[in-house]
């Protein structure tokens, strides 16, 4: 045998047998067990609480839209006209002012289909959103805005005025779900629980408010009643995850 090779195979003989006098010597468990990052000491659970809630605040937007005036002046007597009106309606079933908006007023030109353009009279509109904290008034706000001249209803908005108590009753719901869950998986997997060390909350991005298109106009102004127009309800959500120390 080539006396290079037989040294070679003698050293690997000797690095061999000194590795197993060292794992005999140091009580080294078999086989090896390489980590590259320690094991987690901590159990994670998602919980998730739903509060529902009737809203309390309504939004309703009507417009006024006028045609074939003779003059700028005219288009805007009209609109003025009928948009004092509702307001002054609105008054009487004690809305405030500052609850009261007027917005997205113009005026402009109608042109006849002739071979050169030529303005045949003036267009015009202007739309009123009327805000409320009773809802019941939602109809006779409906019926009181056409009545006072809107040819227009462009829905509804419910919403909640102030959802963050709502908020917080979700995140309760939350909390208390994620922790029931945790001790079912504890139990299941024989581990004990230490305390509480993180939680996140998911963002849920707000309470969405719920819109409703408007009604016919038949019903807005009155026929057969009125239009019974019902808030419904709306679902706050959140969810949290709580993290645990286990024992």
């Amino acid at each position: 045998m080539d006396k290079k090779l037989l040294r070679t195979y003698a050293a690997l003989v000797g690095i061999t047998l000194i590795g197993l006098l060292l794992i005999k010597e140091l009580d080294i468990a078999y086989p090896l067990e390489v980590r590259t990052a320690p094991r987690s000491s901590e159990l994670s659970v998602m919980g998730e609480g739903k509060v529902e809630a009737v809203p309390d605040t309504a939004t309703v937007t009507v417009g006024i839209s006028v045609a074939n005036a003779a003059a700028v002046a005219d288009a805007q007597a009209r609109i003025n006209e009928v948009n004092n009106k509702i307001i002054a309606s609105m008054k009487e079933i004690n809305i405030p002012a500052a609850d009261i908006k007027t917005s997205n007023y113009s005026i402009y030109p109608s042109y006849a289909n002739e071979p050169q353009q030529k303005i045949s009279g003036y267009s015009g509109n202007v739309s009123v959103t009327i805000k409320t904290k009773d809802v019941s008034k939602v109809s006779e706000v409906v019926t009181r805005a056409t009545a006072a001249g809107a040819n227009e209803v462009h829905g509804v908005n419910f919403s909640i005025d102030n959802p963050d108590s709502l908020r917080e009753q979700a995140r309760d719901e939350a909390i208390k779900n994620a922790q029931e869950q945790a001790q079912r998986l504890a139990k299941q997997l024989g581990i004990r629980l230490g305390k509480v060390t993180n939680i996140i909350e998911a963002d849920q991005g707000g309470v969405m408010p719920y819109y409703q298109k408007a009604v016919s106009m038949d019903a807005a102004m009155g026929g057969g009643g009125g239009a019974n127009i019902e808030p419904g309800s709306q679902t706050i959500t959140t969810t949290v995850t709580l993290f645990f120390e286990k024992r």
